[in-house]
């Protein structure tokens, strides 16, 4: 039993891999970029709009709605990249329906490699509101110039918590499937696979508020 995608190797050649982290992360983006695509080829402004545009507005004003109750500021600045992180992961997870796919957000380095951007997302979005010298005063030298390492130590291990919780998660929902097939084959896996869908909406969730109130704290004046 693999217990991430990174150790299922399809082609190598010397240091160059590629496994089916790499293969399903460009096919879940693949999939991204056609859905967009569809959806907003033809937009309308009338009353009368597609079931797609009709979703995306839904899904754009829900995590609109989440970001500002979160942040307590206008949604639009964040809602590329929050929406991006939410999405992502959510279709990441959903799509363990299908026979054979391994949700590349089982493998640490796509998780790492999510919180990494959320990592730089928080000063950019910092000094882009309040301006570097005040962002920093405030995100580092609070509530004493002493505390400066500890705040430092403070956003590495946000970073850290953010990739390994969901990698945590959703390898361990993989592996309950997988033991469970073992063992009855017919009924509890379709259960548990259910309750795993589930599971990997709440964990995109999660994880685009946490990062979010990360965002929030480094763009607040309070």
């Amino acid at each position: 039993m693999n217990l991430t995608p990174d150790q299922i190797i399809f082609w190598q050649r010397g240091i160059i891999i590629i496994n089916a982290t790499l293969v399903f992360t460009w096919l879940v983006m693949a999939l991204l970029v056609l859905a967009s695509w569809l959806v907003t080829r033809k937009l309308s402004a009338s009353t009368k709009i597609s079931p797609g545009q009709n979703l995306l507005e839904v899904l754009v004003q829900g995590i609109g709605n989440q970001i500002e109750e979160v942040s307590q500021q206008k949604p639009e600045p964040y809602i590329p990249f929050i929406g991006t992180l939410f999405i992502f992961i959510a279709v990441s997870n959903l799509l363990t329906i299908i026979p054979g796919y391994q949700p590349p957000t089982g493998s640490l380095s796509t998780t790492a490699a999510l919180a990494i951007c959320v990592f730089f997302a928080i000063p950019i979005y910092g000094i882009k509101k309040q301006g570097i010298a005040s962002y920093f005063k405030k995100y580092y030298l609070q509530p004493t110039p002493f505390m400066l390492p500890f705040n430092i130590i403070g956003r590495f291990s946000n970073t850290i918590s953010l990739s390994v919780r969901l990698f945590g998660n959703v390898m361990s929902g993989t592996m309950i499937v997988a033991i469970l097939l073992s063992i009855a084959p017919l009924f509890f896996p379709i259960i548990m696979q259910a309750m795993g869908l589930l599971t990997g909406l709440i964990q995109a969730y999660i994880f685009a508020i946490l990062a979010m109130v990360f965002i929030a704290a480094a763009t607040t004046n309070q």
